[in-house]
């Protein structure tokens, strides 16, 4: 199999920070490198409220521009010393439309000690989406990217972002507009959204959801449903369950909602506004699902930032290799495993989609990585680490299946968390992890982990009713009772017999 592009392999740690001036907050992420998928190393948000009464006044906050510049300073000094080697800074709709928005940047900028973009209405738009499909890659529906002062709404399609427009339809500015009636803030939010063709081309598409607030509505919903994996990005909520739960956090009082553990206490005054945002686009856009995305204007700049060729690399790989290259004992040795599979995999019998042979590769990068564990918990810590990473470009049910396949591998019992996982998987794709862990179980045992032996060793569905494992003479010493019970073991899954050929 043609493996996809994983990126340079290189995990060198090079930090770059990003800064986002928003209307309601801002935020400093420190990420470990301009990478395909970076990952954060330090995160910090001050709600400051910049864009509160902008509507009304053309002014920001007096209050707000003084917690944001002390912020800044903060920011400035962090990364300093996590040693970001760039500083990246982006303002949004706050900055842009206030008349002392540009002194307020000069300000900004010399606490910052670096320049900020100001981003127009499309340029937000376009980093937006940029972010969304760069950790969403299949990406094709309507991204909707919510922020204090506005919303951005971009229609994607096969990795193309198509038309896009900007509404004032952040919470703070319907607070503002509204004078704190939702009932006014629905008749405003409804004149917006009925002047927009966007939303009559998105019948059976999805939404891909943006920013803090509507992740406050989804982590409600996870809390309702009891959802077993507690991930936000590329959650997915059905049209009418999101519409739902959207309404009810509209019309919910601000005592009502100081009893949600899910929900910050600084988001209270914000949140019904832009969960009425939420349902009103949904009951107009006809779409099929709302699906959360963890990235956004910050990793669009990013992903903006990247070659064309880091920028095609798949994004699930690259990070499955760079857990490869920090935790297992031998990269090289997965490398080989991945072409072992291959060869296994492309019988007529497996019928593997492109999709699967992509899941069994990344398997194949996981599959050493709890090693330094005790051996009664490494199936226990590689379930945690692999299903809560910070991946992205892979759904719930993939995300199982890599934990899953890697906790099987090393013995893992059944118990409550692994059955709870299991019910987001079908059962096609909860046997092909049992399977493959089988297969990394005898790979394991006659490697020991080390590289140089897979490629010599044939593994191959013979006939009918055979499976076979080719040993050349010189690693015959290789073979013993323990390969023998686990290549039983892996035949038993396929419905064959076992033998052992030294050749």
């Amino acid at each position: 199999m043609k493996r996809k592009r994983i990126g340079s392999g290189s995990t060198k740690y090079r930090p770059v920070s990003v800064v986002d001036i928003g209307s309601n907050s801002v935020r400093l992420v420190v990420y470990d490198g301009l990478r395909r998928a970076p990952t954060p190393v330090f995160n910090e948000k001050i709600l400051c409220g910049l864009g509160r009464g902008v509507a009304t006044t053309r002014q920001l906050n007096p209050q707000g521009m003084e917690r944001a510049l002390a912020a800044l300073r903060r920011f400035k000094a962090l990364s300093r010393q996590i040693g970001a080697r760039e500083v990246y800074s982006v303002a949004t709709a706050a900055a842009r439309e206030a008349e002392n928005g540009p002194q307020f940047v000069d300000m900004a900028e010399e606490a910052l000690g670096a320049h900020i973009d100001v981003l127009s209405g499309k340029e937000e738009a376009r980093l937006a989406a940029m972010g969304v499909m760069a950790g969403v890659s299949e990406a094709d529906g309507l991204i909707g990217d919510l922020g204090g002062g506005s919303l951005e709404l971009i229609d994607v399609n096969g990795g193309q972002i198509r038309d896009g427009i900007t509404f004032p339809l952040g919470p703070l500015r319907l607070i503002d507009m509204s004078g704190g009636s939702t009932a006014k803030a629905r008749e405003i939010i409804d004149k917006y959204l009925d002047s927009s063709p966007l939303l009559t081309q998105l019948k059976g598409r999805s939404l891909y959801a943006v920013g803090g607030t509507w992740r406050s509505i989804a982590r409600i919903h996870m809390a309702q449903t009891r959802y077993p994996l507690h991930v936000l990005h590329n959650y997915t909520i059905g049209r009418e369950q999101a519409r739902s739960v959207a309404d009810l956090v509209a019309h919910l009082s601000s005592s009502s909602l100081k009893d949600i553990k899910t929900v910050s206490k600084s988001r209270i005054d914000t949140l019904p506004y832009g969960a009425l945002v939420l349902e009103r686009l949904l009951a107009k856009s006809k779409v099929k699902q709302m699906v959360v995305s963890i990235y956004g204007v910050r990793e669009g700049l990013l992903y903006s930032k990247l070659p064309k060729r880091k920028r095609e690399a798949d994004a699930l790989l690259s990070s499955c290799w760079d857990f490869c290259c920090r935790y297992a004992r031998s990269p090289e040795h997965e490398l080989e495993l991945c072409d072992w599979t291959d060869k296994l995999f492309a019988h007529k019998s497996f019928e593997e989609t492109e999709a699967e042979r992509r899941l069994r590769q990344a398997a194949c990068f996981l599959a050493d990585i709890g090693w330094r564990a005790h051996p009664d918990y490494r199936a226990q810590r590689s379930l945690g680490m692999i299903s809560q990473a910070a991946f992205v470009d892979i759904d719930h049910a993939g995300r199982v299946f890599l934990a899953l396949t890697i906790y099987y591998r090393y013995e893992g019992e059944e118990e409550g968390l692994t059955n709870n996982l299991a019910r987001l998987v079908d059962d096609r794709t909860l046997e092909r992890a049992r399977l493959l862990s089988e297969v990394f179980r005898l790979a394991y045992i006659i490697t020991a982990a080390m590289p140089g032996v897979l490629p010599k060793i044939a593994l191959e569905m013979a006939g009918t009713k055979n499976l076979t494992l080719r040993v050349p003479k010189k690693l015959a010493d290789l073979m013993g009772e323990r390969v023998a019970k686990r290549l039983d073991a892996l035949a038993g899954q396929l419905g064959r017999l076992a033998t052992i050929e030294i050749v």
